[in-house]
């Protein structure tokens, strides 16, 4: 069974590919998360947010890192942090082209 946790939060900027450059070191930092399966970044210029979409492989490491990253953004001096946990329907996802 996977756990997709989406988070994301009131964000100014940058973006693009100057977002990329000055998160580099923290998608490497991220990477090594116990059960991460991935993470894909987002970002929307236009409302001024960004977060993500992470895949764990155990409810507990999707838990552990949602409120590390939360304290983590909050550290940086971000608020507003949303965040929901689901279970993947895995067999469903799977017609839809996903793959884990």
């Amino acid at each position: 069974m996977k756990y997709l946790l989406q988070m994301d939060f009131p964000y100014t900027g940058p973006f693009g590919d100057a977002f990329f450059e000055q998160m580099q070191d923290l998608a490497k930092d991220i990477a090594t998360e116990d059960g991460l399966v991935y993470k894909l970044w987002t970002e929307n210029e236009e409302t001024q947010e960004a977060g993500g979409i992470y895949v764990f492989d155990n409810l507990a490491d999707a838990n552990r890192y949602q409120a590390k990253h939360t304290e983590r953004l909050q550290s940086f001096g971000f608020s507003g942090i949303r965040a929901k946990t689901f279970i993947i329907n895995e067999e469903l996802s799977a017609i839809t082209k996903a793959s884990f």
